[in-house]
């Protein structure tokens, strides 16, 4: 495994790395704006593999196993805007706030992350500069864009989860997310329950908070949007086969939710 260094300069991506920035259908006219925190498992060329094994790359503590194949299809069947986020977790988490312990991990479930060890604020500040902020200044500026025009906006923050942790298998299928604002999360819950063949977890298997989160809190509570995050066990989408079906059923929900919105005039 190489332990390559990020050399002197403040500059973290360079020559043949990607931007972090990845969206499908920049123009659609649904009312449901999708993100992706944890789309991608892409490394900087700089970071070599982090002193990581390509077996531990595979794994959800570099990214949202299946949620990109998800992500991708939904927002073509609804008609809505995805905005994701391409680099690996390991190198910086976009859904936790700068400067927590979490942000930049030493350890991710039990595995070192060698390369993250002792880093520099400089190095710190590259990551977050040019992996993080390009990825919410995005959100943001479509947010703005959408509020501008008079468009309804509804915050949906996409990812996946281990069916098994420390040890404890997880029953559920599908969660939904939320701190404040439980207006879609309650409909969510409502519409995957009446489906009948799903164990739905309510703010399982984890909760948002202000502490832990950075998309939800920052752009859907501090702008008041109608929002919720979704969680999928990987293990039910970890092939083209399980995120077709995947999507399938979230367009169909989105697309009865969307009613109630209107009614409501929430949208």
């Amino acid at each position: 495994m190489a332990l390559d260094t990020a050399g002197a300069t403040d500059q973290l991506l360079g020559k043949g790395d990607i931007p972090p920035v990845h969206e499908v259908n920049a123009e659609g006219a649904s009312p449901f704006l999708l993100t992706s925190d944890h789309h991608g498992r892409v490394l900087p060329r700089a970071l070599g593999d982090l002193g990581v094994a390509e077996g531990d790359l595979q794994r959800h503590i570099a990214w949202d196993i299946g949620i990109a194949g998800v992500a991708e299809r939904l927002a073509k069947m609804l008609g809505a805007h995805l905005v994701a986020q391409r680099y690996s977790r390991l190198v910086i988490d976009c859904n936790r706030p700068p400067g927590t312990v979490s942000s930049i991990p030493v350890i991710s479930e039990a595995t070192a992350i060698p390369r993250n060890e002792g880093i520099s604020e400089h190095e710190r500040d590259a990551r977050r500069r040019e992996i993080f902020e390009p990825y919410h200044h995005r959100i943001d500026a479509v947010i703005n864009g959408r509020l501008h025009d008079r468009r309804p906006t509804v915050l949906v923050s996409l990812h996946s989860f281990t069916e098994v942790y420390a040890g404890v298998a997880r029953p559920w299928h599908v969660g939904a997310l939320y701190n404040r604002d439980t207006v879609l999360p309650h409909l969510l819950l409502k519409h995957l329950r009446s489906q009948g063949d799903l164990v739905v977890g309510d703010n399982e298997p984890y909760a948002v908070n202000d502490l832990t989160d950075y998309t939800i809190p920052v752009h859907g509570e501090a702008r008041g949007l109608v929002n919720t995050g979704i969680e999928i066990r990987q293990d039910l989408i970890a092939d083209q086969s399980g995120q077709q079906q995947w999507a399938e059923r979230l367009a169909r929900t989105f697309a009865e939710i969307e009613v109630e919105l209107r009614a409501e005039r929430l949208v």
